[in-house]
């Protein structure tokens, strides 16, 4: 019985342990504030007033990646957007290297990717052409036989009034006829790309069996790059193996100038006037490399003055094509003792381009987010730290990454330095944000703030007590 009495005691005592913790546990929750969500802490932290302006907190603003800025009046261009291409630049980026002489290749001194200078060899050709070696023996023997009338010339002039004057004349004439026969010979030389110094030497009998292929000259066609600095080829494309037998006129192999190319754009028979616009009034393109925001190479204007407008219309497609005209820049490369070539814009790559159609002057720009539209009305909201003001703007043009506004007054401005500033911070973004906590239905202060005159939300400082 007394053991019973204890068992009773112990349970009675510890069931009023229980209550007891539960009692203490539900006391501190209720003096503790229920944690909110960034979210919830916005929705707190913003609030409407009667007047069009909303109140956000300084958590609400980063909430919302708020920024503000005062705007300034500038120039805005007008555009359309067209696709393009970067291009060779016609008569200038390329070469071809041909043979002047039929033969066999024994020796190819470059490959694909090589930098070449102009006058390095190439190639190495035995010859395999009569027509080349007749020309070359006929050359020798005419040069030959020139000493030969000028040597008899000569004695028949010692020989003095003894000798009739008609055969010193017949022996010049012999000389004059030789040397058109040897000028005919050079020049046949000549036009099969054989240089001068070998022409001389065939000349004095050193016949040629094997014949060297150099690269050209580099011209740019009355275009010369700003950069003083000429880089030579690079050897794009080997057409040729060793130990072929070619003709004369073949090509052996392409060389490539990235210097100078040209962007071509597209467009069509209704954007005609545009694009004639743009080049009488001298009105820059401006070029989207599409290159991202990262980039190793140096900076680059990417304004480009139209110089050509096709004046034919492709019946396929119905375009026709515009070129400006662009600059490359380059990086060499040495690597195992040969010299390659970057080029930063490389033909076949794609664009964008910005051509201009209307100037518009004294305007603000700022971001598509930072105006809102609502019914007939588009708002931007000024910044006055914690407090926000719902502003109607008029937009003359609107696409997907700015918005232009006019300078009509809606914004209260000061003069500096020729440019209209505005006094307030405009928002740049989350414009569609503020609107809507304009309507909602709250309205005084988030609870355990207090605002002052210059606009500053503030939380009371008995809050934490």
């Amino acid at each position: 019985m007394f053991r019973r009495l204890l068992v009773s005691l112990a349970a009675l005592c510890a069931i009023a342990a229980v209550g007891v913790g539960v009692w203490f546990g539900y006391q501190q929750w209720q003096s503790e504030p229920a944690a909110s969500s960034p979210v919830e802490e916005a929705s707190l932290g913003a609030v409407k007033t009667e007047d069009g302006k909303v109140i956000v907190s300084d958590r609400a603003q980063l909430n919302l990646g708020l920024t503000a800025k005062p705007l300034e009046t500038r120039v805005y261009w007008k555009t359309i957007t067209l696709p393009g291409m970067i291009v060779d630049r016609p008569g200038t980026s390329d070469r071809d290297v041909v043979t002047p002489a039929a033969g066999v290749v024994t020796q190819i001194y470059h490959v694909p990717g090589d930098l070449v200078q102009p006058g390095e060899r190439l190639f190495t050709i035995r010859l395999a052409s009569d027509s080349l070696q007749q020309t070359q023996a006929e050359l020798f023997k005419a040069s030959e036989n020139i000493k030969l009338a000028e040597a008899k010339r000569q004695r028949l002039v010692r020989g003095g009034e003894g000798i009739p004057q008609a055969r010193v004349i017949e022996a010049e004439s012999e000389i004059a006829r030789l040397k058109v026969a040897v000028q005919g010979y050079r020049q046949e030389l000549l036009n099969r790309g054989l240089p001068n110094a070998e022409i001389d030497g065939i000349a004095r009998g050193k016949l040629l069996s094997e014949l060297s292929i150099v690269a050209p000259r580099l011209d740019f066609a009355g275009d010369a790059p700003k950069s003083a600095e000429a880089l030579g080829f690079e050897l794009h494309e080997l057409l040729v193996e060793m130990g072929q037998q070619v003709q004369a006129g073949a090509t052996l192999c392409n060389l490539a100038n990235h210097q100078l190319l040209a962007v071509e754009g597209k467009a069509f028979r209704d954007e005609t006037a545009l694009l004639q616009r743009s080049l009488e009034e001298g009105w820059p393109v401006e070029v989207d490399f599409r290159e991202g925001a990262t980039t190793a190479w140096p900076t680059f204007d990417p304004l480009l003055p139209i110089s050509y407008i096709d004046n034919s219309i492709d019946p396929v497609n119905r375009t026709f094509s515009f070129l400006a005209l662009l600059e490359n820049q380059h990086k060499v490369v040495e690597r195992d003792g040969r010299s390659r070539l970057l080029w930063r814009f490389r033909p076949g790559q794609k664009v964008l381009l910005q051509v201009r159609v209307e100037k518009m002057e004294d305007v603000f720009v700022v971001p598509a987010d930072a105006v809102v539209a609502d019914g007939l009305e588009n708002y931007i909201f000024t910044q006055n730290v914690n407090t926000f003001e719902q502003v109607s703007v008029r937009v003359l043009h609107r696409d997907r990454e700015t918005v232009v506004i006019a300078n009509d007054g809606a914004l209260e401005t000061y003069e500096r330095d020729g440019v209209q500033k505005t006094f307030a911070a405009v928002a740049q973004n989350a414009a569609a944000q503020l609107n809507r906590m304009t309507k909602t239905k709250s309205d005084g202060l988030p609870p355990g703030y207090h605002i002052h005159a210059d606009g500053s939300l503030h939380k009371n400082e008995d809050e934490d007590r």
